[in-house]
This record gives structure tokens, C-alpha cells and sequence, in this order.
């Protein structure tokens, strides 16, 4: 396989790998058996309003902001063929302020480790993927930090690649369901549809565009607090985001990534944006 060739495809694994981060790990297309890909990351959340129970949005009271700064750490290895094993372990730090309050959550949050198994592709172009995830939380008993409760998700995803006026364009869809155990849930549905494009010939540059949402659903309706936006359990959100990625080796990836909701129901109006570096120390 050409030099070119290896480095578009891990280039776009990564970039899919990376340009969903905030929400679930996306990775459409298979890592080579043997291969590490290893990703840090950096993600800044912000919202000041939020939409109430009937979509109505509303400025918080008091002046109240909600802030969140997460740093993960993601691996991902290639067992076979068919199989790899991914990881996810993030460390947030989640602050409400308000003219009359403030508080402050931080410490490691909900340890994700998964297998995905590749079900099928076709000409090596288009891949089908479906992946089981254990959630394991890290604390107790802070609900700034999110449920604090045992999961499992299923996740079913359709990537490809080709070409677009002469350039490289490449698209995946996933989507997925989770389930915290625990009698007020919650349960979610999750899914987001991702379409990018390559700059150049050398595929060192990509941009791509993401949509996808959240819907969540539990038996506890106890309306939306801006404070522990980590721990909400009934609510949804759509968002759009636009993501950059440049390739300075096939070891070394950049990634800038930003985000917005677009609509919501019992959450916050929310804006993120994040950073993250894409190694592969071996392959």
C-alpha cells in the first residue's frame, strides 16, 4: 500500500475517531491488527441559557453560567481483523455561578472500555460496525460529576469513503443506545452523521461537518438544574459542529473542533469547542 494511501486512511479513521469526542467515540473505519491509536483531548463547554421542558429557551437566574473543562484519555487497539478494543477515561471539571452561588465538581469521571466488531464492508470502502461498551464510574455521590451508576451501550455505525469533485469526502453514521442500571435510568438514544472532505491530495488537511443528538428518558422527572447538568436525566439536544483536522505525520494528528446546540428540551444552550492530538506510537 502507497505511503498515500495508509496515511488517508488513518488520517480519516482518526478524523471520525475525534470530531464526535464529546459524546461517544465514532471510529466507522477499522485500525490495522497490532496498531495503538492513542488520543488526548481537551474540551471546553459553556452555557449561560437553556430551554425548559417545552423547548422554550430562557436566560439562567441570577446570572448564572455553567462551565465545564474535560481532558480525556482515548485508546484504541487492533486485535484483528475484525476486532479492536477501545478505552475512554475523562477527567471534567464541571462549575455553576450565579450572583448568590457557586459550586465546583472535578475529579475522573465515567471509565469506558469497549469492543467493536467490524460486521462486514464492501469493496473495502464501506464498513459496518457494532460495538458493546461497559460504563464503569469512577466516584460516588457527586452529581456534578454525572450518575455515578453502572452502564452498557450498543452502538451500530456505516462509514465509507470516495470522492467529491475530484477530492477525497468520506461519511459515517452511527447510532447507539445506552442504559444506566439503575430504577431511574436513564436510558438514551444517541446518533450523529458526520460528512468530511479532504483539502488536498496528501490528505494532511480535512474539514467535516457533524450533526447528532442526545435523547434521554427516565422515570425521575425532577425538571432541569443548571448546577448538575452532568446528572440530567430527562432531556434532549441537537447539535451541529465543524471540525479541522491537519496530519503532520502518520504518527501525529491535530484536531480543533466546535460545536453548538441548536435545540434542546430540559437542557442548557450550550457551546463547546475542543482540541485533541491523534498518536500512533506503533503500528
Amino acid at each position: 500500500m502507497k505511503f498515500t494511501t495508509r496515511l488517508k486512511c488513518w488520517f480519516i479513521a482518526a478524523f471520525f475517531l475525534i470530531v464526535w469526542q464529546n459524546n461517544s467515540y465514532a471510529g466507522g473505519f477499522p485500525v490495522r491488527t497490532g496498531s495503538l491509536m492513542l488520543s488526548v483531548s481537551g474540551n471546553y463547554f459553556f452555557a449561560n441559557k437553556g430551554w425548559d421542558s417545552l423547548s422554550r429557551k430562557y436566560t439562567f437566574p441570577n446570572n448564572g453560567k455553567y462551565t465545564s473543562y474535560s481532558y480525556s484519555l482515548y485508546a484504541e487497539y487492533g486485535l484483528s481483523k475484525r476486532f479492536t478494543l477501545v478505552a475512554l477515561l475523562p477527567y471534567v471539571i464541571n462549575k455553576y455561578q450565579d450572583n448568590n452561588f457557586s459550586s465546583t465538581g472535578q475529579g475522573p469521571a465515567d471509565l469506558e472500555v469497549g469492543l467493536r466488531y467490524y460486521l462486514a464492508n464492501i469493496n473495502y470502502k464501506y464498513y459496518f460496525m457494532l460495538q458493546g461498551t461497559a460504563i464503569v464510574p469512577t466516584y460516588s455521590n457527586n452529581p456534578a460529576l454525572g450518575y455515578g451508576k453502572p452502564g452498557a451501550e450498543l452502538k451500530l455505525s456505516f462509514a465509507g469513503s470516495g470522492h467529491l469533485f475530484g477530492a477525497t469526502s468520506y461519511f459515517n453514521i452511527e447510532n447507539a443506545v445506552r442504559q444506566y442500571f439503575d430504577d431511574l435510568g436513564p436510558f438514551q438514544y444517541r446518533y450523529s452523521v458526520t460528512y468530511g472532505i479532504s483539502l488536498d491530495k496528501d490528505y494532511k488537511n480535512q474539514v467535516s461537518v457533524t450533526a447528532g443528538g442526545i435523547y434521554s428518558t427516565s422515570k425521575f422527572n425532577n425538571g432541569f438544574n443548571p448546577q448538575f447538568i452532568a446528572s440530567n436525566k430527562n432531556f434532549a439536544f441537537n447539535q451541529v459542529s465543524l471540525s479541522y483536522g491537519h496530519a503532520f505525520t502518520r504518527q501525529l494528528s491535530l484536531f480543533l473542533s466546535a460545536g453548538k446546540f441548536i435545540t434542546g428540551c430540559n437542557t442548557g444552550d450550550g457551546s463547546n469547542a475542543s482540541v485533541s492530538l491523534i498518536i500512533r506510537p506503533f503500528q
